[in-house]
Parts: structure tokens; C-alpha cells; sequence
């Protein structure tokens, strides 16, 4: 199998994700940043952080990047998702504005 061509920004943040640095994890957003989670959006860094608390970092959620795509400053990453809050194939889809995520979707995979 190939080595996924993930953009370093966002590998960067499957690291933070997968190491379960919340402080890594909530500086790659911007400071009006939007995570968007199967149409529930939490929107800054206070609400990233409590949705995350429970079912992102605070889950110890590790994401396995199985595909990649990239179209302008969208770059999704399809991948198994482990964590003790959900499990599954999942599509995170990231909106970039510069080296940070405006917007991360989360969908089914």
C-alpha cells in the first residue's frame, strides 16, 4: 500500500489528535473555528473543547487515514475512527484558512 499524501498541516493535527493533546488539538482551529459533528456545529475554541472533552481528545479517539483527498483548502481524510465514544468508518472533511482548520465535518465514511 502507498503512503498517503496527507497535507503536513493536517497529518500535524492527526498526530496532536492521536496523541490526545487537547492543547495541540484546540490551537490547530482557528479562534472562530467550527466543528461540525454529523450537523451538531460547536463553534470556537470553549465549545470545540467541551464537544471534545466528551467525544473527541476526552474519548481518546485515534484516527487511522485510509484515503485522502485534497480540492483547494478542503483536504478530506477518510479513515477508521477508535475511540471510547464512537467507533467507525469516518469522513473528516477540513476547510483550511492558512496553517489552521476553519471547519472540520465530520460524516459517515
Amino acid at each position: 500500500m502507498s503512503e498517503l499524501q496527507i497535507p503536513a498541516v493536517i497529518a500535524d493535527f492527526i498526530d496532536v489528535v492521536n496523541a490526545h493533546d487537547e492543547e495541540g488539538f484546540l490551537n490547530a482551529f482557528t479562534s472562530g473555528g467550527v466543528v461540525d459533528d454529523w450537523g451538531r456545529e460547536f463553534t470556537g475554541r470553549e465549545a470545540i473543547k467541551a464537544w471534545s472533552d466528551k467525544e473527541f481528545i476526552g474519548a481518546t479517539g485515534v484516527l487511522t487515514p485510509e484515503e485522502v483527498t485534497t480540492e483547494g483548502d478542503r483536504i478530506t481524510v477518510i479513515g477508521d475512527w477508535a475511540s471510547n465514544y464512537a467507533n467507525g468508518r469516518s469522513s473528516f472533511a477540513f476547510d483550511l484558512d492558512g496553517d489552521r482548520i476553519g471547519r472540520m465535518t465530520i460524516r459517515e465514511g
